[in-house]
C-alpha cells in the first residue's frame, strides 16, 4: 500500500475552525454497504436516533483534554544581569515512572539547557531533565490535584495545528474542545467525533434503548504526526494509554452475542476496543498502551461500524476508515463530502460508516 492511495485534494475553505452550534447541528453523512451496494445519505447529527436501532451500543471515549499549551519564562544570569526569555511548551504525554514528569515540545528547545527551570507563574514551574527524540523531558514541581489546578489556570487548550495556524485558542475552546461526558484527564487532543453529542441527544438515544459503554484512551499529540514513508507498512504508530474496564468489555460482549451492533464513536474508541480483542479475537478487559495500526486488510473483531469526522489526506485515520469501508468506497464518500461542502477535521462535520448496511 502506498501513501498516495490515501491522498485527496481538499479545498482550504472546508477546514472548520469553529464547531457547529448547537453541537448536534453538524451535518452527518451516512454511508451504508460496500461496493455496488454503497449508499450515501445526508443528515444532521440530531438525526442519529432515526439511524440507530434498539440494542445497538455506542462506545464513547471519556478521556478529558487537559489545557496542554503553556507559556512560561526562563531566567538566566548574564553579563547584563538577570534576563528572561519566553518559552512555549506543549505537553505530549506523562512519564508514568516519574511523578510530575512529562514529555513536551518546547520552543525554542535549542536555547534551553538540561537542569533549567521554566516558570509559568504563581509558583508553577518545571525543570528540564533531558531530551527524547526531539522532545524535552520535564519534571513539574507539583503533582496530582495540585498539578491539575495549576495547569487549568496556566494552560490553554491544545488546538490541532491546522486550527492553531489560523487562530489562537480562546475561552470558547475550553467548552467546544471537550466532550460533555469527559471524565478522566490525560488527553492532549479531543476524541472529536464525540464533540457532536449533547446531553439531550444522549438521553434521547437512551430512551430508545440504544446502549452506551465508556472506555478511556488518552489521545496524544502523535495523532497529528504526518506519515513520512511511501510504503505505509513502514510507518510506526505512536503509543497511547487506554483502558477497557471489565464492565465495558462485558457490555460490549453481551451486545455482540445479542445481535446488536457495536459502533465506536471516534477512531480512538475503535482503536482501543480492537486492541482489547487482539489476543483472543474477543473483547476483553484491557489496561495498557496501544500502538495498533489499522490499515486495509485488518480483520475487525468488535466494531460493526464507526461514527467519525472527516480526516486529513494521507493520514493514519484515513487508512483506518479505508480498512473499515474499503479504499474505493472511502474515495466515493470523500468525493461526495467535498462536493457537498461538508466541513473537515476536528471541528468539522461527521459521518456514520456501516460497512454491512
Amino acid at each position: 500500500m502506498k501513501l498516495s492511495d490515501f491522498d485527496f485534494d481538499l479545498p482550504e475553505d472546508l477546514i472548520a475552525t469553529r464547531p457547529a452550534v448547537p453541537r448536534t447541528a453538524s451535518r452527518f453523512l451516512v454511508a451504508q454497504g460496500q461496493g455496488g451496494d454503497l449508499s450515501l445519505t445526508d443528515h444532521h447529527v440530531h438525526d442519529i436516533a432515526q439511524l440507530l436501532r434498539p440494542g445497538d451500543r455506542l462506545v464513547l471515549n471519556d478521556t478529558k483534554v487537559i489545557p496542554a499549551r503553556l507559556t512560561g519564562q526562563r531566567f538566566r544570569d548574564s553579563a547584563q544581569g538577570r534576563v528572561s526569555s519566553k518559552i512555549e511548551v506543549t505537553l505530549l504525554d506523562p512519564l508514568g515512572e516519574t511523578p510530575g514528569g512529562w514529555r513536551a515540545l518546547i520552543k525554542p528547545l535549542r536555547k534551553v539547557k538540561d537542569g533549567e527551570e521554566i516558570n509559568f507563574g504563581d509558583g508553577f514551574k518545571a525543570r528540564v531533565t533531558g531530551r527524547d527524540d526531539g522532545a524535552a523531558l520535564l519534571e513539574f514541581n507539583t503533582t496530582g490535584d495540585e498539578f491539575d489546578v495549576a495547569l487549568q489556570k496556566a494552560g490553554n487548550m491544545p488546538l490541532p495545528p491546522y486550527i492553531a495556524a489560523k487562530r489562537a485558542a480562546d475561552d470558547q475552546d475550553n467548552t467546544d474542545y471537550q466532550t460533555v461526558f469527559a471524565k478522566h484527564s490525560g488527553a492532549v487532543a479531543a476524541p472529536t467525533a464525540s464533540l457532536h453529542f449533547d446531553q439531550a441527544l444522549l438521553d434521547r438515544l437512551t430512551d430508545m434503548a440504544v446502549d452506551f459503554s465508556h472506555v478511556t484512551l488518552h489521545v496524544g499529540a502523535g495523532t497529528f504526526l504526518p506519515v513520512k514513508v511511501d510504503d505505509v507498512r513502514d510507518h510506526k504508530m505512536h503509543a497511547e494509554w487506554g483502558e477497557v474496564t471489565a464492565q465495558a468489555a462485558a457490555e460490549i460482549k453481551a451486545t455482540k452475542e445479542a445481535g446488536g451492533r457495536v459502533i465506536p464513536v471516534g477512531t480512538t474508541a475503535l482503536r482501543l476496543i480492537e486492541s482489547a480483542a487482539r489476543d483472543t479475537g474477543e473483547i476483553a478487559p484491557f489496561t495498557d498502551e496501544t500502538d495498533i495500526f489499522i490499515t486495509p486488510g485488518f480483520d475487525f473483531k468488535v466494531a460493526d461500524g464507526l461514527m467519525t469526522n472527516f480526516h486529513l489526506p494521507k493520514s493514519t485515520l484515513m487508512m483506518l476508515v479505508s480498512a473499515l469501508m474499503g479504499v474505493d468506497e472511502m474515495k466515493r464518500i470523500y468525493e461526495h463530502a467535498i462536493r457537498d461542502g461538508y466541513r473537515f477535521f476536528s471541528y468539522g462535520d461527521s459521518s456514520l460508516l456501516l460497512p454491512k448496511g
